[in-house]
């Protein structure tokens, strides 16, 4: 089972941009799908993107599309969400979690989550 950490929040203005980054331990990361979910404060946990085990499927939430791209580097047991034109609605934190699915966009299909970053949208 993989371990995941997270880096890369912190405070933008809006229209600014980000680059998130899930570091996963042990030697199965390419047998995961892997997803970025976030927290609003006082709001559930909501699905933000996901990507295949292999890199070449991704699925976004409607809200993200367009503005942030996910990516995996399977040698560096890596996934990064790069997030552009960010908005104030996109402050939260941002959780990254694997699922042993081919892909998945639901919570309960992940099994392994990180401890999250925080990211913080000024107007």
């Amino acid at each position: 089972q993989v371990q995941l950490v997270e880096s890369g929040g912190g405070l933008v203005q809006a229209g600014g941009s980000l680059r998130l980054s899930c570091a996963a331990s042990g030697r199965s990361f390419s047998s995961y799908a892997m997803g970025w979910f976030r927290q609003a404060p006082g709001k559930e946990r909501e699905f933000v993107v996901a990507i295949s085990r292999s890199g070449g499927n991704t699925y976004y939430a409607d809200s993200e599309k367009g503005r942030f791209t996910i990516s995996r580097d399977n040698a560096k047991n890596t996934v990064y969400l790069q997030m552009n034109s960010l908005k104030p609605e996109d402050s939260g934190v941002y959780y990254c979690a694997a699922s042993p699915f081919i892909i998945a966009t639901r919570e309960d299909e992940y099994r392994v989550w990180g401890q999250g970053t925080q990211v913080t949208v000024s107007s």
